[in-house]
């Protein structure tokens, strides 16, 4: 049996559970076990809400770095723009702080400034490649790098050239439709090969009696995630203040539901409001209701309290994909729908919270 730690410390420094973790109750419960929770943030979040000790961080705008990703032949000098608000520091500074604080800060600075790190990675890069880049003084002025590449970037154009000189990272070096490393694991949810298992949660399941309707968390079209869902397109998109929720003409009419009522959407889990837009291009039995509304639970002390803003994650289960890959399920949940016939609650999400 595994034995977790207990632990006693949440340290939260980029990111945003509350818009990406599954079952937000339960993660609120778990939560509320510890004695301290920080979180480094530039907007109150509902992470935010819930810390002990918000450190106030810079936003990209307000601190020096640098974009790149594997498959974009780009390196995007990313020079602060504006000086950091009030006394925000970026995450290095913090860090940096509180190592000397601890007694070891020359062993984690190493002497260096955030800046001096970008220079440093940039000259250590630089050195190891066969081609000539310019210094990094001149790549912080110029603002951006066009990194040579062949022609075409045809992903695994090597390989399929020539398996034998370019192998794969796989044990036998090709694409493997069958693994003998996974096989060998003999897990009850996941085989050596594709294969269909049955999911816990869809309609041809048992849950599907209490919960008829199949609803798909996809990514919005008016923000970023959950980012800028304070933005004015993604406030535009609400209805009353919440997240719409579209469903089907023949579910809507079974529950005697018309454009823009609220409903309360309900599992065993949670439960969070949502404004109805009746759509036929949906499936009967299926409802979709975007990720990103930021958490708003009705009563902060309650973890078992309803999300009045929308956000599907109260309702989703935090059971990985298998036991090996443990990847999120949260796009799909089963569900049951009601008009909510209370009187409305506020919606706080992007308000600050209320301090004693």
């Amino acid at each position: 049996m595994l034995e977790l730690p207990d632990i006693k410390c949440v340290y939260w420094a980029g990111g945003n559970p509350f818009h990406h973790h599954q079952n937000l109750p339960r993660l609120r419960r778990a939560l509320s076990r510890v004695d301290t929770i920080v979180v480094h943030e530039q907007y109150w979040t509902a992470m935010a809400k819930h810390a002990d000790i918000v450190v106030p961080t810079t936003t990209s705008f307000e601190r020096d770095d640098f974009a790149a990703s594997k498959t974009n032949p780009t390196l995007i000098a990313m020079p602060a723009m504006v000086p950091p608000y009030a006394n925000a520091r970026d995450d290095y500074h913090t860090f940096s702080a509180l190592a000397h604080r601890l007694g070891f800060g020359k062993q984690f600075t190493e002497g260096r400034s955030a800046r001096e790190w970008l220079e440093h990675m940039y000259d250590k890069w630089s050195a190891e490649l066969d081609f000539p880049v310019p210094s990094f003084a001149e790549f912080w002025r110029t603002g951006r790098l066009e990194l040579p590449t062949r022609t075409g970037l045809t992903w695994l154009a090597d390989f399929r050239a020539d398996p034998a000189a370019h192998p794969l990272g796989t044990p036998s070096g090709r694409i493997e439709i069958f693994s003998d490393t996974v096989d060998a694991f003999a897990l009850p949810d996941c085989a050596g090969h594709p294969t269909w298992y049955e999911p816990s949660e869809w309609l041809g399941g048992p849950r599907a009696a209490r919960y008829p309707l199949h609803l798909i968390a996809n990514q919005p079209r008016t923000r970023l995630h959950s980012q800028l869902d304070h933005g004015g397109a993604s406030m535009a998109s609400k209805i009353r203040g919440r997240e719409p929720i579209r469903i089907h003409p023949d579910d809507a009419a079974a529950r005697e539901l018309t454009d823009g009522d609220i409903v309360r959407v309900f599992n065993d889990r949670g439960a969070c409001l949502a404004g109805v837009v009746i759509d036929d291009g949906l499936r009967p039995k299926v409802v979709q209701l975007s990720t990103g509304a930021w958490f708003d639970p009705a009563d902060p002390r309650d973890p078992d309290s309803m999300c009045v803003h929308g956000n599907p994650n109260a309702l989703s289960n935090d059971s990985g994909t298998s036991s090996l890959a443990h990847g999120s399920t949260g796009q799909h949940v089963l569900v049951q729908i009601e008009r909510f016939t209370g009187e409305l609650p506020p919606v706080r999400a992007h308000e600050p919270p209320r301090l004693a």
